[in-house]
């Protein structure tokens, strides 16, 4: 029995010392550690954006958007920033500013869910500003390098035209 207990106790010491050595081998962290998420990010009025927000800026007169219609739209992207007046940040993505619409498979998984989603229902010749919470945009792994993880996003989106 004594020889069982000297025995447990042994490894259990073993590990801690391993455990203490890795540790200060990798700057006091046994494992490498993952970077914290982003803190929520919350509108002007302090809520935090959980879910995806649509304003439209004009309603449209055209045909209306459709999952499994193509659609095609003009936008811009802006990372959002609360303490704006507007809550747009720093610009990030144009396809304005590029004079080249885009166009994709609504419904199709083919974008963001929200941009998916947020499209769906408007008409040919409306505009949307989208807030787009960050599990309906990129999520923890951010793209491209110029949107980082965990970031809500902003978008305004003129529906140019669905088939």
């Amino acid at each position: 029995m004594k020889r069982n207990l000297f025995l447990q106790l042994t490894l259990i010491l073993s590990a801690g010392l391993v455990s203490a050595a890795c540790m200060e081998k990798n700057g006091g962290s046994a494992a490498k550690s993952v970077p914290p998420p982003a803190p929520a990010q919350k509108t002007s009025n302090g809520e935090q954006v959980m879910e995806l927000i649509i304003n439209d800026v004009k309603t449209g007169d055209g045909a209306e958007a459709v999952t499994g219609n193509t659609v095609s739209v003009h936008y811009t992207g802006w990372l959002y920033d609360p303490d704006a007046a507007d809550q747009h940040g720093a610009k990030f993505d144009s396809s304005r500013d590029r004079g080249q619409p885009f166009a994709f498979p609504l419904g199709a998984g083919r974008v963001i869910q929200g941009w998916d989603k947020g499209v769906a229902g408007m008409k040919v010749g409306g505009q949307r500003t989208l807030i787009i919470p960050p599990e309906m945009g990129y999520g923890a792994r951010g793209a491209g390098g110029v949107i980082p993880p965990n970031a809500t996003l902003i978008f305004d989106v003129e529906l140019l035209g669905t088939d």
